[in-house]
């Protein structure tokens, strides 16, 4: 087995950006509700059937209109304000679940129109 700690730095990929991506069925439905999710537009339509949310430098969302495969991803934010964003989240019209507290976080759970499961957590309790 390869000790990851003693990998040259030449054979480690370098990453400067990292996007999580879903897959929906209806992209015009989909950009509304992510644009309620994130309270912004889309940043870029970098190709027919995909648009991206970009989060500061290093990170982002595309979604993807792919219907075969959509519906079954999570994606996963961390946030601060978690109270103060769910009741964000219920006055643009979702429907985030009650706050639950786990080992390390509290987070809430909600569903796109194609049932991919997006989670907002926050350390500690609140």
């Amino acid at each position: 087995m390869v000790d990851l700690f003693e990998l040259k730095e030449e054979l480690v990929v370098t990453i400067q950006s990292i996007y999580a991506q879903l897959n929906v069925s209806n992209l015009e439905i989909s950009q509304i509700w992510y644009k309620k999710l994130f309270g912004r537009p889309a940043d870029a339509t970098p190709m027919p059937g995909l648009i991206e949310w970009h989060h500061r430098q290093t990170a982002g969302l595309q979604v993807f209109e792919n219907a075969k495969d959509a519906g079954h991803g999570t994606l996963t934010l961390i946030v601060s304000g978690l109270r103060g964003e769910r009741k964000r989240l219920e006055d643009m019209g979702l429907s985030p679940g009650e706050i639950e507290l786990a080992t390390s976080t509290s987070l809430i759970r909600l569903r796109d129109p194609d049932n991919n499961l997006v989670v907002l957590a926050q350390a500690g309790s609140v």
